[in-house]
Order: C-alpha cells, then structure tokens, then sequence
C-alpha cells in the first residue's frame, strides 16, 4: 500500500532513527517497502540501509532526479517522502492509514497530499526560532516544509509531474500541490540533524 522514499547524503546516524520511527508501518503491512535516494554518500548510508533491508539507490544527479527515480522504484501505490533526519512520531501510522482511507473513500487520492505537523507546534511554550517560522508559514498561507515529510497518491504525484530536476525539487512539489490540498495529519514529526 505505502512505499517510503528517503533522501539521504551522508546521512548514516540520521538515517536510523528515521528507520526506527517507520517499523510499525512495517509490521501493520502498511510500509511494502523503504527506497534510499542516496546523493553519494561516504559513510555507511549504505550499509545502514542493507541491514535495514531497504533499496539503495545512488546517484550524484540533483534531489529530484534521485527522489523521481527512487519512487518509480517504489512499489506501493502511496508515496511517503521523508528526509533522513525526520522522525515521525509513535502515532504516524494511524494517522497516515486514516489519511488514506479517507482520501480513497472520498475517491480524493488523485487531488490531496499530507504533511506531518510539527511535533512541538502544540507545545508552544519554548520553540525555537525555525518551529516559529514553520508554524507562521502555514498559518499565514505557505505549505509546509519537505522535511515534515509528504505522503501522497502515486498517480496525484504522477500527475503533478513527480519531481523536476533540480536540488529544490522537493520544495517545488510542495508549492505544486498547494497548501489548500495539503492535509496536516495529526501525527508529528521531529528532524534531527
């Protein structure tokens, strides 16, 4: 049902709490499989991802060649872009399943996309200067950030004309879609550098 793609460079200890974050999905059956678009790393990306049991596919092409060709791979017929570093919280599952049923339910997988909330946007007692900005850029008509993550319809991505080819491609999906057609699932996501 759900294929995860994940952009990395360079990226084995960012890479593994993503990882972790993404098991029960696997062992739901909801997560079929995890392909790694790799930009060249010279750590042990790739070796993080073998014992993982994920596809690892390299590449020194731009983020959006490597994030197009990574979910042509992809055999689910939901797409979740994550960066390396982006950990979904405990309940992303749940949130991710309602999502899809929802939107196939409301035959809306073809015109609407989600996103992750910040994990501390509803604890706003001590945010740091980047949560206020993100929260600011949704609130005030931006969409949000890739590294909150998207997941999205394999056809409404194909229909957008997946990824372009350069290194903001990601950024460029986003503002393709549109806030207006990009849900905030209730599940949060924290990013690790």
């Amino acid at each position: 049902m759900l294929s995860a793609v994940i952009a990395t460079h360079d990226s084995e200890r960012t890479l593994v709490p993503t990882l972790s974050a993404l098991v029960p999905g696997v062992t739901s059956g909801l997560l079929r499989d995890v392909v790694i678009a790799d930009g060249g790393s010279r750590d042990a990306t790739a070796e993080v991802a073998d014992i993982a049991g994920c596809r690892f596919m390299q590449s020194g092409a731009p983020l959006g060649t490597r994030l197009r060709e990574a979910a042509r791979a992809a055999k689910g017929a939901w797409l979740l872009f994550l960066p390396a570093g982006s950990i979904p919280s405990a309940d992303w599952r749940a949130a991710a399943e309602r999502f899809i049923a929802d939107a196939e339910r409301m035959d809306r997988a073809g015109s609407r996309a989600a996103s992750f909330r910040l994990e501390s946007a509803g604890d706003l007692v001590r945010p740091t200067l980047a949560e206020l900005a993100a929260l600011l850029r949704q609130v005030f008509g931006g969409v949000p950030h890739p590294d909150r993550g998207l997941l999205i319809a394999r056809r409404f991505y194909d229909a957008l004309g997946c990824h372009g080819d350069d290194a903001h491609a990601d950024v460029a999906l986003m503002r393709a879609i549109g806030r207006r057609r990009i849900a905030i699932l209730p599940a949060g996501v924290v990013r690790r550098a």
